[in-house]
């Protein structure tokens, strides 16, 4: 593994809950890696899980998606599908030998600018273990 490997990373994050969350850290000035590559989307449910693996194909080194609380979405289930949307993409990347820790899903609200800085934080350092993705090299 590399060094100086600094992982690229792709978050998909709700407009309502998670995005806020994220704008909270940044204007609270709280310090997480500038690894994350930020996509607002309207509800973690409107992820398809073919965003997820073409990023990964791409050779992003993992892909965050974030979405409001149980019980909390705007949209009211949106929430509950991706979790079990991200439950099979883990469960199909482990089959065809990818690490399914490249794809995280957490729940983060507008007030959790803390939690979305521990989160990428986390995952930044969880992909650095990992090393670059194995898909990267296909993509050079």
């Amino acid at each position: 593994m590399m060094e100086d490997f600094e992982p690229t990373v792709v978050a998909f994050l709700c407009n309502w809950c998670s995005y806020a969350g994220a704008d909270l850290a940044g204007t609270s000035r709280l310090k997480y890696p500038s690894n994350i590559r930020s996509i607002r989307v309207m509800c973690s449910g409107r992820v398809d899980p073919i965003f997820i693996l073409d990023a990964l194909k791409e050779g992003i080194d993992g892909v965050l998606v974030a979405g409001c609380h149980p019980g909390d979405c705007h949209y009211q289930s949106g929430n509950y599908k991706t979790n079990r949307k991200i439950k099979l993409i883990k469960r199909l990347l482990s089959e065809l030998n990818i690490e399914p820790d490249r794809v995280r899903f957490e729940y983060i609200s507008a007030s959790e600018g803390q939690k979305f800085a521990t989160v990428v934080t986390e995952f930044v350092g969880r992909l650095k273990e990992m090393g670059p993705s194995p898909l990267k090299e296909a993509c050079e």
